[in-house]
């Protein structure tokens, strides 16, 4: 591995004068936007209408604290556009979905394909292709063996006039804190040739600040499917033991407060499962290649995604006990604070909880979103209310999401309700 500092930021502009990102979500925008912020002419690509005519605008198509202003800046001075159809550029950057499929939890690359089948008739030589989706190892060479398939006028050796780089460098922000994340965060960049890890590490440092890490392109995907499950394991750990203290009957929160006194203990908190785009799939596509040997991988995946489960159970247990059907469930989003419902647990909690009670009313409380995604929609006894209507009507309080308006409210409004808490903040 290879540590290196930022370079010269006029050196590299001169390398990058047009850059493309295709797919504009909660990552690729960013990404877009910091690069445009340093003077270089970014396009970004999307088949989402609403978002390209939302970023067009100067408007951001999610929650993200203090991006706006930022990508409003970008888009009035001309340096980023989106729209639906690919251009000519020097460097590309793929920041598209990689869900998995099957029983197996194989990645699923139809994404990424349908951004090679657009993006190879504009390819030229010479052009840099940087992955930044997560995704198994060998992921990059498929989608570079893929390009030449579109294109073999084209070379993946770098000593051809032909030639055309690609390489692999895994995002690593957290969404809700991408404006301090995006640029200080240390990168891992691999290329599937030297000059390829130069280039991408190049394009890197047009905005990154932090240590640009290089390897080769499979370590590369390896490091971030590595981090995620290195955090997934220990969430399972956090959510084995609310299972062990709810069958003993402990507290969790507080057995895990006396046990991180000890000075070498960290444990984290647990919650209601665990949900984003990163950390509930990428250990799947570990586990996926290699499952005779991911066998701690495997048992965390599925403690963490049995766990909503148990939640739901204990929802259940207390209607039974109730003579008010009616549920009020706190957030929706897969973590706190943000509008992103990607693999949420919690989503999954409330779908679930309608589908088997369909005497029961279950309203909705997400104070990031101004309407019930479609697959909650369409179940007649979920609605989204206000916090007040919902606490007060409800005989049955789960919350789902700390999000900060939950947190520090008057409890005596919880009095009379059965209240389950899966993130321990009414303690």
């Amino acid at each position: 591995m290879r540590k290196e500092k930022k370079v010269a930021n006029t050196a590299v502009q001169n390398t990058f004068k047009d850059v493309c990102v295709v797919g504009l979500g909660y990552i690729g925008l960013p990404t877009a936007a910091f690069i445009a912020s340093k003077g270089i002419k970014v396009t970004g690509v999307d088949v989402n209408p609403t978002f390209v005519e939302s970023i067009n605008r100067g408007e951001v198509p999610f929650v993200e604290p203090g991006f706006d202003e930022l990508l409003k800046d970008v888009v009035e001075r001309g340096l980023l556009t989106a729209r639906f159809d690919q251009v000519e550029a020097d460097a590309y950057i793929v920041c598209v979905p990689t869900p998995f499929k099957g029983d197996n939890h194989e990645v699923d690359t139809k994404y990424i394909n349908s951004a090679v089948d657009a993006m190879a008739p504009r390819l030229r030589p010479g052009a840099l292709v940087v992955l930044e989706s997560t995704s198994p190892p060998g992921t990059t060479r498929n989608m570079a063996e893929y390009i030449i398939e579109k294109r073999p006028d084209l070379s993946l050796n770098e000593e051809d006039e032909n030639a055309i780089f690609v390489a692999h460098c895994p995002e690593r922000v957290l969404p809700g804190q991408i404006m301090e994340e995006m640029e200080n965060n240390d990168r891992v960049i691999g290329g599937l040739t030297p000059k390829g890890t130069e280039l991408a590490r190049d394009l890197y440092a047009t905005f990154c600040t932090a240590e640009l890490l290089t390897t080769d392109a499979t370590t590369a995907e390896m490091a971030k499917l590595t981090e995620n499950s290195f955090r997934d394991v220990n969430i399972a750990f956090a959510n084995e033991l609310s299972l062990i203290s709810d069958r003993l009957g402990i507290d969790v929160w507080e057995l895990i407060e006396l046990a991180n006194h000890h000075p070498r203990v960290n444990i984290l908190k647990p919650g209601p499962g665990v949900g984003g785009h990163c950390i509930a799939v990428d250990p799947w596509f570990i586990v996926s290649a290699v499952p005779e040997e991911a066998k701690i991988v495997r048992q965390a995946r599925e403690i963490n995604d049995g766990k909503p489960s148990f939640v739901l159970d204990k929802v259940e247990k207390a209607l039974s006990k109730s003579d008010n059907k009616r549920v009020a469930a706190l957030g929706i989003a897969f973590k706190a604070d943000i509008d992103d419902l990607r693999e949420s647990p919690a989503l999954g909690i409330v779908e679930q909880l309608a589908e088997r009670n369909p005497e029961t009313t279950v309203s909705v409380v997400e104070p990031n979103v101004d309407s019930l995604p479609d697959r909650l929609a369409a179940h007649k006894n979920i609605e989204l209310a206000d916090f007040t209507t919902a606490i007060e009507s409800a005989g049955v309080v789960v919350l789902l999401v700390d999000h900060r308006e939950f947190v520090g409210i008057d409890q005596n409004l919880l009095n009379g309700k059965t209240v389950i808490d899966t993130r321990g903040i009414w303690r």
